[in-house]
């Protein structure tokens, strides 16, 4: 079955600089292996999209500007019939994804189904 436009579907956001610490690593190795590994088939049906967004290039720092982000930033976002319902998840991924990996793996998989309901 063909997916089109107007299907919801949730969209994760990874903005990073050229260097990054510790624990901005752990929330990009976290958030990827929830995205590509855990929710695969969400990822093949295209309702789950992930996109890294290094924020010091011309083309991340458009859409850093868009989001208004300056350093490393998560947010996990729906889209439905064209609107964008933002959800930034930058300081619980700072607080849990290095040291509380597995409740940050949880809470982002519950997210992500959350808004895909």
């Amino acid at each position: 079955m063909a997916q089109t436009a107007t299907d919801p579907y949730v969209e994760v956001l990874y903005f990073h600089g050229k260097q990054r610490c510790v624990t901005c690593k752990a929330i990009e190795k976290y958030t990827k292996e929830v995205v590509n590994a855990d929710l695969a088939e969400l990822v093949k049906n295209g309702k789950l999209r992930f996109k890294e967004v290094d924020i010091s290039t011309p083309e991340g720092e458009k859409l850093a500007e868009k989001y208004r982000v300056s350093w490393s930033s998560l947010y996990v976002n729906k889209w439905k019939n064209g609107k964008e319902e933002r959800n930034d998840m930058t300081r619980f991924g700072f607080q849990n994804a290095r040291n509380n990996t597995p409740a940050f793996k949880k809470e982002l998989k519950q997210k992500i189904n959350q808004l895909l309901k």
